[in-house]
């Protein structure tokens, strides 16, 4: 939900804190709407997550749920940024997208092609690495992640998996 907004950028309450979305006013057509706190809106963007610098997601694209529009940024304004997100109208949730780079006893490593981002799986309620039980996460394969992402004590990312889907099984085979 949006809480406050500026001309470029959007401040974001994704129901566990607060984030800086950025986005300049041409993309988002502010003379035609402006963004008002309690908009409900879903952003797809990139975090952009720099040494010594507040966290921010770089918009590629909001969804104004009111209005049923999506407006879409500009692909000229796009700076260097590191984990592609989507986060969706349901407050607190992401959306990770990649294939497993390292998989440990209850976490797995997720290579964006952007960087790479630690998914925690405890909260899950089955453990997606073990070797029992249906679904079995192994390095290679391509998962969406759905779950809450926040800031680390010592300045990473933390993404708590609310659900996993492989999309595509080391050896490329499709997972139905």
């Amino acid at each position: 939900m949006v809480e406050s907004v500026s001309a470029d950028t959007f401040s974001l309450d994704y129901g566990d804190g607060s984030v800086t979305v950025e986005m300049d006013d041409g993309d988002r057509d502010a003379d035609a709407y402006k963004l008002i706190p309690g908009d409900k809106v879903n952003v797809v963007g990139m975090v952009d997550d720099d040494l010594f610098e507040m966290t921010t997601i770089e918009a590629s694209s909001v969804y104004v749920e009111k209005l049923g529009t999506t407006f879409y940024a500009s692909a000229m304004d796009e700076d260097d940024v590191r984990i592609s997100v989507t986060t969706p109208v349901v407050i607190s949730e992401t959306l990770v997208q990649g294939t497993v780079d390292s998989v440990g006893d209850d976490q797995f490593t997720v290579d964006t092609g952007a960087d790479k981002l630690v998914v925690q799986t405890e909260g899950l309620g089955y453990d997606p690495l073990d070797d029992e039980g249906y679904q079995k996460v192994e390095v290679g394969d391509r998962v969406s992640v759905t779950g809450n992402i926040d800031a680390a004590f010592f300045g990473g990312l933390e993404f708590a998996a609310d659900s996993i889907v492989i999309l595509e099984e080391n050896g490329g085979e499709t997972a139905s």
